[in-house]
């Protein structure tokens, strides 16, 4: 379970985390979004215990970040955008390493290096030395340090960035079934990934949660975002008369117009845009007025995105 509350950060007159709060209870893959400088590496730098906070709370499985940094590190992995890998080193040796360093030694080291090796599908490369793997296999060895421990919540900070397409593939896997038995935390710029691995996510801006829900909930959230296309076999004043007083019609374009044939969009307001679509169709049906497209666009996670976050730091 991963608690933070009140989270403060500041740098003298810049607030890079802005009195953030929001609580992770469940086993799972969750997103962390925002723009750049919106406060995302600030805050997993917090939740690891790698920076101090201005004000506010950290509890990663009950135990504070500041209070008892010994049992929440514990139970925290991390992987940084940068991996901190020594290239020099084998996998297996910079497991050693790692696992020596949080605490774990002789047989129960042993065993949990095998078990992160398997679980990430390095066992391969464990005796190759480090700079001679790929870009993939490197994030694998990375993911792979940050499991040591059995750490309850693994943080990832943009765990899938430089890798080609098929890595990305793996990668995402991966990431799946560690949030089989973990909490996992994941920062990433691109959508997409967010929206096919994670059941939830959470969006900052200006160092601020701005959203933290279901993909599918975000978009029903701004549904006004959501358009449905009209073609019918009349002309555009007698469609806008039957569409007009249909509830959640939040507007109507003109895309093109004749006396046979019009072509409108139809702008969703907050209900749901499906119910909009049924009520379009029923309209149509019943003044016997043929429709030729009945289309439904719902917003995209980009466009919740950019509607959440209008406005904040880019650079």
């Amino acid at each position: 379970m991963l608690q933070v509350e009140h989270l403060t950060k500041r740098y003298g007159a810049v607030t890079a985390v802005d009195d953030l709060s929001f609580e992770i209870e469940s086993e799972g893959v969750y997103g962390f979004l925002g723009p750049n400088g919106a406060g995302k590496s600030t805050t997993m730098n917090i939740m690891t215990g790698c920076l101090s906070a201005t004000d506010g709370t950290v509890k990663i499985s009950g135990y504070d970040i500041y209070e008892s940094p010994r049992e929440a590190k514990r139970r925290v992995g991390y992987l940084p955008e940068q991996p901190p890998l020594y290239l020099g080193e084998t996998p297996m040796e910079y497991l050693r390493f790692v696992g020596e360093a949080k605490g774990v030694r002789g047989a129960e080291l042993k065993r949990q290096m095998e078990a992160v090796i398997e679980e990430t599908g390095i066992g391969d490369m464990r005796s190759r030395r480090i700079s001679a793997l790929s870009k993939g296999y490197r994030q694998r060895v990375g993911i792979a340090q940050a499991l040591l421990g059995e750490p309850d919540t693994v943080i990832l900070d943009e765990p899938t960035v430089g890798l080609d397409p098929l890595q990305i593939l793996e990668i995402r896997s991966l990431i799946a079934s560690l949030g089989r038995s973990r909490t996992v935390l994941i920062s990433s710029h691109i959508l997409s990934e967010v929206q096919a691995m994670c059941s939830k996510i959470l969006i900052i801006s200006h160092g601020r949660l701005v959203a933290f829900d279901a993909p599918d909930a975000l978009e029903a959230r701004l549904a006004a975002l959501g358009e449905i296309t009209v073609t019918a076999e009349t002309n555009a004043a007698a469609a806008e008369t039957l569409i007009a007083d249909i509830p959640n019609v939040a507007g109507i374009t003109v895309v093109s117009d004749t006396p046979e044939r019009c072509r409108l969009t139809v702008s969703a307001g907050q209900g749901d845009i499906y119910e909009l679509s049924r009520g379009i169709f029923t309209a149509f049906a019943s003044a016997g007025t043929a429709l030729c497209e009945l289309g439904v666009k719902k917003a995209s996670l980009e466009e919740i995105f950019l509607e959440l976050t209008e406005g904040d730091v880019t650079a």
